[in-house]
């Protein structure tokens, strides 16, 4: 099977985890709660710091959720959470979506949310997961789509940021699009009953303005992305703090508003 080849754009810096942990499945996954009841067994791909992970397993007990990450360090924090709300239907491995470390037909659910957007082959990705999915369960994926992002104020040099992700997300092999793209890679996966709907994020009061913009300046200079975003030559040290400042300044303007969209897909098996 492929293996992972594609470079986590984010990493796991603080401000990055800062809007990771603020992920609910209520707020990141609205389209899937309608297929989850207890006794399910569901899989979390790409599962961070185990908030949305969390959410599914209280659901579904006495079901059991697998949550599994490429990332180890991230699965304990993940791992934290879980037990810090009490739960004990949840189980955590580090796993690459390309080949899955499971047998056919193991699971009722299988969920990935911002996940193919950062991967090397979204379409492999999927065949993997609708693989472990059992017949008559449902593979579901939400993915954002940076291009569709808009804002208001227009400031340019958040423009400019827009058009810098892009190029560094794209150089570590991933697709910054990806919301647009889910039914056609679910398509090319092999499925044929597919919903495709979209869903949204919105920060527009002054708390969700202070927080958006504030960890977007904080990851803009201090993520990996800024690490990439350099030593790929996509910008330098200068231009990153000017774009900070940009998100600052942005979240610091009384109308500021910021809508980001997000394609979904619920793939019956």
């Amino acid at each position: 099977m492929p293996k992972e080849t594609a470079v986590y754009t984010h990493g796991h810096h603080e401000s990055v985890l800062r809007s990771h942990t603020w992920r609910t499945a209520e707020n990141s996954a609205a389209y899937l709660l309608g297929e989850l009841r207890p006794g399910l067994d569901v899989l979390d791909v790409g599962c961070g710091p185990g908030t949305i992970t969390a959410d599914f397993a209280a659901l579904v007990a006495p079901g059991r959720v697998t949550a599994v990450d490429a990332a180890e360090d991230v699965l304990a924090q993940a791992r934290a959470h879980a037990e810090g709300r009490g739960l004990d239907n949840v189980r955590f491995a580090v796993a690459d979506v390309h080949d899955l470390d499971f047998p056919d037909d193991s699971f009722d659910v299988v969920h990935a949310h911002q996940v193919l957007q950062h991967v090397g082959d979204p379409v492999q990705a999927l065949r993997e997961m609708r693989r472990v999915c059992r017949p008559g369960g449902v593979v579901a994926a939400r993915d954002s789509d940076y291009g569709a992002f808009t804002w208001f104020p227009e400031l340019p040099v958040l423009t400019e940021w827009q058009e810098l992700y892009s190029r560094v997300a794209r150089a570590s092999g991933g697709e910054p699009d990806a919301g647009r793209r889910l039914l056609s890679w679910a398509r090319a996966a092999g499925f044929t009953g597919i919903t495709a709907t979209a869903g949204t994020w919105c920060f527009a009061t002054p708390e969700e303005r202070t927080w958006w913009s504030g960890l977007w300046a904080d990851r803009t200079t201090a993520s990996v992305y800024a690490r990439i975003a350099v030593e790929g030559g996509h910008a330098d040290a200068g231009q990153l703090a000017a774009i900070a400042d940009a998100w600052r300044a942005w979240g610091a303007e009384d109308d500021a508003w910021f809508l980001v969209p997000h394609g979904e897909i619920l793939c019956r098996v």
